[in-house]
């Protein structure tokens, strides 16, 4: 099997392998940060995509435009605010997306966003989909440091007042657990319906819905 090489406590949520274990739960979870595009919505954004129509190489494309001349950067924000606008009106939830949030707000959890997206593109998001007010904190590019830095998942938990170490970090990518791990907070990568990527053993957790995360809360 793949997977055998996984360390047994980072596999508690793939129980369609057949493995056990995991982090001595995540119960005692005061706080969840979530990532937002292939998190709580179904992916969208085509990077690669929009990285061709800039004729950009590979890469992450925030680190790219730090790099890059005034000019050349305000053209490169215009076609990603462009994407953005587009992915965040004809965005779709993850089924049980709502549930899974009030569930979490029911027993009391803090809940936040970290996106590297825009905060006009995040607001769009939340308003489609009945979702302002939910979120105690909403950080994305515009607020400071960005994932794969620990930094603003250390800010979010100070505005939340939740220890690091009683908060979850749920998102799709590496970055996301990348950024989780380097604060201090436990993670959780959701992978829906594809399969483990090579970084899903870095991950505490690995879920397929975040139904799935309710469940490990509660437990």
């Amino acid at each position: 099997m793949v997977l055998e090489f996984w360390p047994a406590r980072r596999c508690n949520a793939l129980n369609w392998l057949g493995l056990s274990g995991g982090v001595e739960g995540l119960s005692d979870s005061k706080a969840v940060i979530f990532d937002l595009d292939g998190t709580l919505t179904r992916p969208v954004l085509d990077f690669d995509g929009i990285r061709a129509e800039l004729g950009l190489p590979g890469g992450p494309l925030l680190e790219a435009m730090e790099e890059m001349p005034a000019d050349e950067r305000a053209r490169v924000e215009e076609v990603l605010a462009r994407h953005e606008r587009h992915a965040a009106a004809n965005s779709e939830l993850h089924d049980g997306t709502a549930e899974a949030l009030q569930a979490l707000r029911r027993r009391g959890v803090r809940l936040a966003i970290l996106t590297r997206n825009s905060r006009a593109s995040a607001r769009t998001v939340l308003a489609k989909h009945g979702l302002d007010g939910v979120f105690s904190v909403i950080w994305t590019r515009e607020d400071g440091a960005i994932k794969p830095s620990g930094e603003p998942v250390l800010r979010i938990c100070e505005r939340l007042g939740v220890a690091p170490e009683q908060t979850c970090m749920v998102g799709d990518y590496l970055f996301d657990i990348e950024s989780g791990r380097a604060a201090g907070a436990r993670t959780v990568l959701m992978i829906g319906d594809g399969s483990p990527p090579a970084y899903a053993d870095q991950a505490d957790e690995v879920i397929r819905s975040l139904g799935e995360l309710v469940e490990l809360v509660e437990r």
